[in-house]
């Protein structure tokens, strides 16, 4: 075996230039696979988190009739007593946090300007929103008492031209099916990095919000935050009642987790192509080399070398430069990846209905997807030397001794 191995390293050192272009291209291969599944499992990773710490949380408490298609503020479609239930929930161990929202349907506008919007009244006190508190960028995050503020986001106040302290009129749906319009002051401007969230919600305290919306002490919904998230069925389970139901984050973002298993459908496509590639350089080195080496195969198997030990001569070759090749790319990929998980790149407006995707992209790659990815590109470039070798292996030794 030890043999083998120096016969094939010889070899490949012939054309030292051609070996190394394969190898490289096995790395560049190789660190494509990585960045490629590092930018996709960073883009659905990021989408989910946005959606639970924005929208969703890891559970929501809602009425029984609850429909996310429409926002109704009748009080029969709001839940009543809304801390009794928040102190009930605060009593279950695995419950971090959980906090009453209010939401109602909205235009802004100022002058001839309008936009229409989604008012949420939320508890300013509660670590459920300091997301919000810990993005602002000017003036003051809105308190429990304050009656006339109002927190709006950056594409929001860029669109109207606004700045702190500015005055804006707001006009809303109320529970009783009339409208109410108002002026209020941006208190700040917030922004998560989450264009099509932050353009569209506009957030005052949960107070003003019952007051102004006629909902009394009512809320739309109770956003949990669990310690785990994977809690969230058992504690859902829990949970169920007759004139409420909890919803686990699993359920509220199943466009996500549809679109994550298209993303790696179309992936795995992609990985395809660039493994084909890869393979078909490899085997092209070592089809010329088969061929170069033809009149030293026939020698070889004149001697009585079996065509078994020819062809696991080649297969070494190809082993040797998948090696080379795969550690290449763990090298490079490996940076890249890096680069890209700390400082990631911007892609601006990207969101989707139903998806709240950032403007910076993080990559995320996983243990696991590092060896998956480095085995399966060891295997491919492996099966691509088996032509060659098989091809050296059956050649006659007389026709061979007559090659060049």
């Amino acid at each position: 075996m030890t043999q083998l191995f120096k016969m094939a390293f010889r070899d490949l050192g012939r054309n030292k230039r051609r070996s190394l272009l394969s190898a490289l291209a096995v790395s560049i291969g190789m660190s494509l696979l990585l960045l490629m599944a590092s930018v996709v499992d960073g883009e659905m990773r990021g989408a989910l988190e946005n959606t639970i710490r924005l929208q969703s949380g890891h559970l929501q408490i809602r009425p029984v009739d609850y429909n996310e298609n429409k926002t109704s503020l009748k009080w029969e479609d709001l839940i009543a007593d809304p801390q009794g239930v928040i102190a009930k929930l605060k009593n279950i161990p695995q419950v971090v946090e959980a906090t009453p929202r209010l939401f109602a349907s909205g235009i802004v506008s100022r002058g001839e300007n309008s936009a229409g919007v989604q008012v949420i009244g939320i508890d300013p006190a509660s670590p459920a929103n300091q997301v919000f508190r810990k993005g602002l960028l000017e003036g003051n995050f809105i308190s429990p008492e304050d009656r006339e503020g109002i927190l709006i986001g950056r594409p929001l106040a860029r669109k109207f031209n606004l700045k702190a302290g500015d005055q804006v009129s707001l006009l809303v749906n109320k529970s009783e099916g009339d409208v109410d319009e108002q002026m209020f002051t941006v208190r700040g401007i917030y922004t998560t990095n989450t264009v099509g969230y932050d353009e569209s919600s506009v957030f005052m305290p949960l107070v003003k919000a019952q007051a102004f919306m006629g909902a009394g002490d009512h809320a739309t919904i109770i956003f949990v935050m669990l310690q785990d998230r994977e809690q969230a069925e058992s504690v859902a389970s829990a949970l169920q009642s007759s004139n409420m139901k909890a919803v686990t984050w699993e359920e509220m973002n199943d466009l996500i987790v549809q679109f994550e298993s298209f993303a790696d459908a179309y992936m795995t496509v992609l990985y395809l192509i660039v493994l084909g590639i890869t393979a078909t350089v490899v085997t092209n080195t070592l089809v010329m080399a088969v061929f170069e080496r033809t009149r030293e195969i026939g020698i070889l198997a004149a001697i009585g070398m079996k065509g078994r030990r020819i062809m696991a001569q080649f297969l070494v070759e190809g082993a040797m430069i998948a090696t080379l090749g795969i550690l290449g790319g763990l090298i490079l990929g490996g940076a890249l990846v890096w680069y890209f998980t700390v400082y990631g790149f911007f892609i601006g407006d990207m969101g989707m209905t139903g998806i709240l995707m950032g403007d910076q992209i993080y990559a995320h790659l996983t243990v696991q997807d590092t060896i998956y990815l480095a085995v399966v590109a060891y295997i491919v470039t492996l099966l691509a030397s088996l032509y060659p070798a098989t091809l050296a292996a059956r050649m006659e030794p007389v026709e061979a001794l007559h090659g060049k």
